[in-house]
């Protein structure tokens, strides 16, 4: 599997790419997508409707995605919130019980380089 041409980005179910989020911001272009290219060595590209336990967990992990940061223009996320994620972040919380849902049609194709879609099909958001 090759990345998916930055012209014609597709989802883990190899349709068009939708967003994930914009407010706040999200995705390694800051653009709403969860689209990725070579220099994105996190791999940004899960797109996740965020919720108390994995924002508990990823802060725990060392990634505090709830506190505000001004300097960096971040408000800090909320439940409910659309977020990229990292596909070896979501994995590692898979792994330890406390992945967040899933947008399948909002998280990149090249994610599946990660994360089996059959795991991601179990986490499914509601309504994707």
């Amino acid at each position: 599997m090759t990345l998916a041409s930055s012209d014609t980005p597709l989802n883990v179910l190899s349709e068009p790419l939708e967003l994930c989020g914009c407010e706040p911001m999200t995705g390694w272009y800051r653009d709403g997508s969860c689209r990725t290219d070579r220099a994105d060595l996190g791999r940004h590209t899960v797109c996740c409707v965020v919720n108390d336990a994995f924002l508990t967990y990823s802060k725990a992990q060392g990634n505090d995605l709830s506190t505000p940061m001004p300097a960096y223009d971040f408000p800090g996320l909320k439940p409910g919130d659309h977020w990229c994620v990292c596909a070896p972040r979501w994995l590692e919380a898979y792994e330890d019980g406390m992945a967040p849902p899933v947008r399948l049609k909002a998280t990149e194709i090249t994610t599946l380089e990660v994360i089996p879609l059959e795991v991601l099909r179990q986490h499914a958001a509601p309504g994707d």
